[in-house]
């Protein structure tokens, strides 16, 4: 056995537990939670080296961001597993029950998966918001995150498997494979003897490995190229403040949107607005001719990767459109199908625009930013799954269960 094999065996063992474990979920939780706060000194302290590593690979100040943790950011962590804990159970859900003519009662359930595979980049939150989501859904877990944070993570899966087992559960319902390299990678995703489903949560270039080498069912999330479509009956003030925020408030995540689309008969009056809010947070404009010929040189010439890339960075593209029916063209063409937005007064716009739009969250008059977990009152999630299959959107305590029936009888043959 590999010690993948090893680290699958255990938790398969220890996902059996977790089927039946009731409220001992949430002590184990609860004990997480307190766990990451006691120790937030020597996470912080293993975060340290990651960062460090990092400016010295030349990572983006992006994807710095991304790995720093600090005490706030640690509190939010635990307070995240609380929220999870506080959640009513997801097990064990009636969905559907019907008695047949026959007499046979049928009851559809909520159960556990299994085990989960999670594959993720540089965010060490990742590591406590996706043990406590799957421990709650009683499914043990395996995580794999990226060289940059192992430090980070081992920290925190280190921290997370005492406060489990403090809890009266195996510790091996949260694990960590510490083996970066490409190869655990591949070995993760074939670990089909062991996994029941695996999760990628990360870039494009990550998904798309994932998606296309997995042998394990996978459930595709994340790579979020957003974007806001301002109307031509957009309140333009709105438009900018909607824009500015969903932009620069944190441009390193998935929500945040990389390209802005301006009717033509509202550009002249609302892009020099936007552009105003947005240089307050010095984002450069990458922009088409119409664009340009309003704002000047200071909008760099757009090509055509630049409507296709997600920037995580203060980057906007930025192209004047003709109608809504070119918006729409426009995002069946680019859109990772993640969070979408309209900015308009115009009731029959905004219809038109949430029907045509294929993607995760649509969006009339607000922020692409709200599209997680916890703005969706689902505690913390695992990811955005852009796929439709199982799944779709905030990826939180529901998403993580399957379903089986149950057929009672007294009797009964064929």
């Amino acid at each position: 056995m590999t010690t993948l094999e090893q680290m699958g065996a255990a938790a398969k063992r220890a996902a059996r537990v977790l089927m039946n474990a009731g409220s001992r979920k949430d002590d184990a939780l609860l004990a997480i939670a307190g766990a990451l706060r006691d120790h937030a000194a020597a996470i912080i302290a293993a975060n340290r080296l990651d960062l460090e590593n990092g400016r010295a690979a030349g990572l983006t100040a992006a994807l710095l961001d991304r790995l720093a943790l600090d005490e706030g950011r640690i509190d939010g962590m635990a307070q995240g597993v609380e929220q999870v804990a506080a959640m009513p159970d997801a097990v064990g859900r009636i969905l559907e029950g019907r008695t047949l003519k026959n007499g046979l009662q049928i009851e559809k359930i909520t159960v556990p998966m299994g085990v989960i595979g999670i594959i993720y980049e540089a965010r060490p939150n990742v590591t406590s918001d996706a043990a406590a989501l799957c421990l709650k859904a009683g499914s043990a877990v395996i995580l794999r995150g990226g060289k940059e944070a192992i430090h980070s993570n081992t920290a925190i899966m280190n921290v997370m498997r005492d406060a489990i087992e403090s809890a009266g559960l195996p510790r091996d319902c949260a694990a960590l494979v510490t083996d970066t390299t490409r190869q655990s990678a591949t070995e993760l995703m074939q670990l089909t003897d062991y996994l029941d489903v695996l999760i990628p949560r990360g870039g494009a270039g990550l998904i798309k490995s994932v998606v296309q080498n997995a042998k394990v069912p996978v459930i595709e999330t994340g790579v979020g190229n957003c974007h806001v479509y301002v109307d031509a009956s957009a309140d333009i003030g709105m438009a900018a403040d909607i824009i500015y925020n969903a932009k620069t408030s944190r441009p390193s995540v998935c929500n945040a949107i990389e390209t802005i689309l301006v009717h033509r008969d509202i550009a002249e009056k609302a892009l020099p607005a936007i552009k105003a809010r947005l240089d307050e947070k010095q984002v450069e404009l990458r922009g088409c001719e119409r664009t340009r010929a309003i704002l000047g040189d200071c909008v760099v010439p757009a090509t055509e990767n630049d409507y296709a890339v997600e920037f995580l960075d203060y980057i906007l593209a930025v192209k004047v459109v003709d109608s809504l029916d070119d918006a729409l063209d426009h995002l069946a063409r680019y859109s990772t199908g993640h969070s979408e937005c309209i900015v308009t007064r115009d009731y029959s716009a905004a219809n038109r625009f949430t029907a045509g739009v294929d993607a995760a969250a649509v969006y009339v008059n607000a922020s692409t930013r709200f599209t997680d977990g916890g703005e969706f009152g689902l505690g913390a999630e695992i990811g955005i799954s852009t796929q439709k299959l199982h799944a779709r959107g905030p990826m939180g305590l529901n998403e993580l269960t399957s379903a089986k029936y149950i057929i009672r009888g007294e009797g009964q043959v064929r």
